[in-house]
């Protein structure tokens, strides 16, 4: 391989690494005669499929020059750091060598912007359709769509690629101007509008006509940077819920502010990114997706911000502790869903059980039931432990930051004085 080439994909690859919204592809595509890969499975970037696979993929820029001086990205404008630029060719030429190596099983690719959205949009869609009509790659493709580009340019880059993201980044507008004074929130949401467009138009289509070709199968994602603005975080999963009610919105992904800018006076001075923000923001996350929650059950005005010693699931239990005990025997799986230690998959196999006699504590157990936290929460049969009614909200709260703190204490025992 072209040493150049090798050079610019150091400079490139490192750039991209900011970028978190490319965990999961969501679709699945089985090997093709006459084509090369396979997008089967779920989970790109270094993430587990289904079956228990690592997959793996290219996470690249086409160029880290960028018109913008946003003051968050490491690429902005007025940095001053190694430039580079790979030609579609060498782009295309590098994803199918890396793919024949074994390295990878896809691409993820994304651009700084530079002349305009659409000349560099008009780049990266050359890319993906060189790998699928001239090279037949059949692996999964997701390709960042740049903010401001044309609809044509994102229909015709929905035709190849699984998965479209446009990163809002701030999830503020008015903080946005103030760090990104060249971005809006309109550049932004119009190709989001643009590719759900694209899909829902193409899954009529695909009712109609059976072989109509597929518009981004795996849906479109974002980002958004956490810590860097004052916003709060009933601010951020209020847009999140938001986004969720839209039918092509597959995952918001959340990244804790990194200050690689720390010369710019508009960004706060932190000593490392907010990385338990970012993972209980991801448990909420989870809260709206597949428990049913509200946003204002998790965040509200008298509560703003979630509780970094606790997770969001146990938070809201404990601030409504009228809710509890919940009788494991009887209650509705949504009940389930709400009591801390009790996933979607345990409530399941807990309404199935029940059908066969009373549950016990020993059967939650086998069920996969947490019991030191759900505890407090539930009663059955043989379960002689207090309520968070009998010991309070608060002595629950004591107990299970300390059982926590043990168990932290004795990994750690464990990791200097190994058995």
């Amino acid at each position: 391989m072209d040493e150049s080439v090798l050079e610019k994909l150091k400079i490139l690859a490192e750039s991209a690494k900011y970028d978190v919204s490319c965990a999961s592809s969501g679709t699945s595509r089985s090997k093709k005669n006459g084509m090369i890969g396979s997008a089967a499975g779920w989970g790109i970037c270094h993430s587990f499929a289904e079956d228990g696979r690592c997959i793996s993929l290219l996470k690249i820029m086409l160029t880290n020059s960028c018109m913008y001086d946003c003051a968050y990205c490491i690429n902005r404008r007025s940095n001053d750091l190694p430039r580079a630029t790979l030609s579609v060719t060498e782009l295309v030429n590098l994803t199918i060598e890396f793919y024949r190596r074994n390295y990878i099983e896809g691409l993820f690719l994304s651009s700084g912007v530079v002349r305009s959205p659409d000349y560099t949009m008009e780049r990266l869609v050359r890319v993906i359709k060189d790998l699928r009509l001239v090279h037949r790659f059949n692996g999964y493709i997701h390709m960042k769509s740049i903010p401001g580009a044309s609809q044509e340019l994102v229909n015709e880059a929905g035709l190849y690629a699984d998965r479209l993201s446009v990163n809002i980044e701030i999830p503020n507008e008015q903080s946005l101007q103030v760090l990104a004074p060249e971005k809006d929130f309109k550049s932004v949401f119009t190709p989001m509008r643009y590719i759900q467009q694209g899909v829902l138009q193409s899954a009529e289509e695909r009712k109609r006509f059976r072989h109509a070709p597929r518009f981004a199968p795996a849906g479109q994602s974002t980002q958004m940077i956490v810590g860097a603005t004052a916003d709060t975080d009933k601010d951020i999963l209020r847009l999140s819920s938001a986004l969720y009610q839209r039918p092509t919105m597959k995952r918001v992904y959340y990244s804790g502010f990194i200050p690689v800018n720390d010369y710019d006076t508009r960004l706060p001075m932190l000593k490392q990114p907010p990385l338990v923000r970012e993972n209980r923001l991801y448990q909420a996350d989870w809260l709206l997706r597949f428990y049913q929650f509200r946003v204002d059950e998790i965040v509200n005005d008298a509560y703003p911000d979630l509780d970094l010693e606790i997770d969001p699931k146990l938070s809201w239990a404990l601030r409504n502790p009228q809710a509890f005990p919940v009788d494991i025997n009887k209650a509705d799986f949504e009940m389930l869903l709400r009591v801390p230690g009790i996933g979607v998959k345990s409530a399941k196999l807990i309404v199935v059980s029940r059908r066969y006699g009373r549950l016990g504590a020993d059967q939650l157990k086998k069920i996969g039931v947490v019991m030191k936290k759900a505890q407090y929460f539930i009663t059955c049969n043989e379960l002689p432990m207090r309520t968070v009614n009998e010991l309070s909200p608060e002595n629950v709260r004591h107990i299970l930051l300390q059982k926590g703190k043990k168990k932290t204490d004795e990994r750690q025992l464990t990791l200097q004085f190994p058995e």
